[in-house]
């Protein structure tokens, strides 16, 4: 999915509600992949857990306001059919929340496609800890070297590379050069010309 425009100006507003003013390239952290609270403290600073939550709930509140924002990327749909249709197993890894995670697939018409969803619930650090691709992998009972992971950040890649997984970068986002410096193997715009022979040839 492509929700990156919907982050950036959920975080912006939610920084200048707490008085915080941000350029565009200090805002970029927030598309690395990283969980919500390791983005609230680069920003706020040290934070006990009461201000964690509070902050996390104001900020989860302006995002639902601008979901409408995130759009699914061209071709994913018809991408993760094929994949059902051929018994290929998918998974979900990301550093947003659980309730987010379920709220956005579910919305976007996603959810029947994946067998596993693994969020920031379920892990203690975001990416690029590889920590959630592992998990993902571990429920899906494969190895991470016969997985292979789309990602759309940096630190997603990075996440995916440690875990032992092959990567393709999702560049919808402008981002595909730092994507292949982090370590992908090669950068799509789209899933429009992926096609079930490319997944074969990739993995």
């Amino acid at each position: 999915i492509d929700s990156h425009p919907a982050h950036l100006a959920a975080w912006r507003e939610f920084l200048r509600s707490a008085g915080k003013e941000v350029v565009d390239d200090e805002l970029s952290f927030v598309l690395g992949g990283r969980t919500r609270s390791e983005i609230l403290r680069h920003f706020l600073g040290p934070l006990p857990e009461r201000e964690l939550e509070r902050y996390g709930r104001r900020k989860d509140e302006i995002f639902r306001a601008l979901e409408y924002r995130i759009k699914l990327i061209p071709g994913v749909l018809e991408f993760l059919r094929n994949l059902n249709c051929q018994r290929i197993a998918s998974a979900v890894a990301t550093s947003a929340s659980e309730i987010r995670t379920f709220s956005t697939i579910e919305r976007l018409g996603m959810a029947e496609f994946f067998e596993v969803v693994v969020t920031a619930s379920d892990v203690s650090w975001g990416k690029p800890d590889p920590t959630v691709y592992r998990l993902a992998c571990e429920r899906l009972a494969i190895a991470p070297h016969h997985a292979l992971a789309f990602d759309d950040a940096p630190a997603g890649i990075l996440a995916a590379k440690s875990a032992g997984l092959r990567c393709v970068g999702v560049s919808s986002n402008g981002l595909a050069a730092q994507l292949l410096d982090a370590g992908a193997e090669q950068v799509i715009r789209d899933f429009k010309r992926l096609t079930l022979n490319n997944f074969a040839q990739a993995a």
